[in-house]
């Protein structure tokens, strides 16, 4: 079969394991469906897709978990926020996938098949639903960095979507880390934080894509992305708005500011478009990130804001200060359902996952008590369990680094 004709997801396998590998990955994963739930459709005239982030240490049990139990609302695509594997160490499914089989990861093998497994293990349960990838923090600790992110995941960053986007933008046609695609009448921008701050030419090209936004009739709504959530959220303390280098305030504040003032230099008579922040980053699901005092001082309203970083990592308590509530959820592993009506406004909605909701072919994968762990023992909020980061990698000596990538 041409290349051509495969999804992303399908094109990467075969780099990494060779046609029959590859279709023994598509068949078997086809077969998860089977455990769909009963579709629940979208209300008339709206449509859905789902987004998260923050698949390390349990994503390869957590995110076919998400393909599985979101079929029911027939999302349009997925879109995930960054952070896929953890880098720094050994990833606690990898580990555990290797010891069902008999063997032993080590370092330098683990950076070698960490990203090719996101792709087998992560990306392909979700089968023809569209895969928008983002990068996050853990895509550049050594011996990752962005440069490498982009040659693994070109196919990814280079989808019809997205090159067919940049054509129409008259923008280069080579493939960036920060990307938009329009939708349904939906701009849906995904910007770079993963060093931190927002590059200078980044900032050029998302101001050159507000311009077009507010002054494009068919674009009804912004949703803007990120990997860490811009300053002065309620999780400020883990975010652009308390990283130590300076860039990451500032840049941070100049785009929250931008879409703050988005619908200020709106053409005369011509409606609001709502906009829409999300991140990951955090890992717990918190709503209104941006009510706080800091962003009310202004007597603005603030931006409609999102953490959704639950797609696998290990979970982290809830900023200081914040209960558990509908709208602030710790130790719950899930996704973000957004639902676009006709004119362009999005309702967002957590769906939590559970054990019984990881396909049986997934369970096989690992030893029996591994799954329950990731569910109970993987927090922050537990007392320390020795198998949370039990295999630390160091950076790895430049040849390593070169065979890794």
């Amino acid at each position: 079969m041409d290349s051509a004709l495969l999804r992303p997801w399908q094109v990467s396998i075969r780099r990494v394991t060779g046609p029959f590998l590859a279709m023994v990955s598509l068949v078997a994963f086809r077969a998860t469906a089977q455990t769909e739930r009963p579709a629940s459709p979208a209300p008339e005239g709206s449509w859905r897709f789902i987004v998260s982030g923050d698949s390390r240490n349990c994503g390869d049990v957590v995110m076919p978990a998400i393909a599985a139990h979101s079929k029911q609302f027939d999302p349009k695509f997925y879109w995930h926020l960054g952070d896929l594997r953890a880098i720094y160490g050994i990833d606690e499914d990898m580990a555990a996938a290797a010891e069902t089989s008999g063997e032993s990861l080590s370092c330098q093998s683990y950076h070698r098949r960490a990203w090719s497994d996101f792709v087998e293990n992560q990306i392909a349960p979700f089968g023809d639903t569209p895969f928008y990838l983002g990068i996050g923090n853990h895509e550049v600790v050594p011996p990752k960095n962005e440069e490498a992110f982009k040659r693994q995941f070109q196919d990814f960053l280079d989808t019809p979507a997205l090159r067919r986007q940049r054509r129409v933008d008259g923008e280069s046609p080579e493939p960036q880390t920060y990307f938009h695609w329009v939708q349904g009448g939906v701009d849906f921008i995904y910007l770079d934080n993963a060093n931190n701050f927002f590059s200078e030419a980044q900032l050029a090209w998302f101001f050159r894509r507000l311009n077009n936004a507010l002054n494009a009739p068919q674009i009804k709504s912004l949703v803007v992305g990120m990997h860490e959530a811009l300053p002065d959220s309620i999780a400020n303390g883990h975010s652009m708005g308390e990283n130590p280098d300076p860039r990451a305030r500032l840049t941070g504040i100049t785009v929250y500011n931008a879409l703050r003032d988005f619908n200020k230099n709106k053409p005369k008579g011509a409606p609001d478009k709502p906009i829409y922040v999300l991140a990951s980053h955090s890992h717990f699901y918190l709503a209104n990130i941006f009510e706080t005092a800091k962003r009310k001082e202004s007597g603005e309203k603030p931006l409609p804001g999102w953490i959704a970083g639950t797609a696998g990592a290990e979970r982290y308590p809830l900023p200081d200060g914040v209960s558990p509530s509908p709208t602030a959820i710790p130790d719950t592993y899930g996704y973000l359902l957004g639902t676009v009506a006709a004119d362009g406004t999005i309702a967002f909605a957590f769906q939590p996952l559970t054990q019984s909701d990881v396909p049986p072919m997934v369970k096989q994968r690992y030893p029996a008590d591994f799954i329950p762990w990731c569910f109970d023992k993987n927090s922050r909020n537990k007392p320390r369990d020795p198998r949370v980061g039990a295999v630390r990698c160091p950076p790895p000596t430049p040849d390593a680094d070169r065979a890794s990538e």
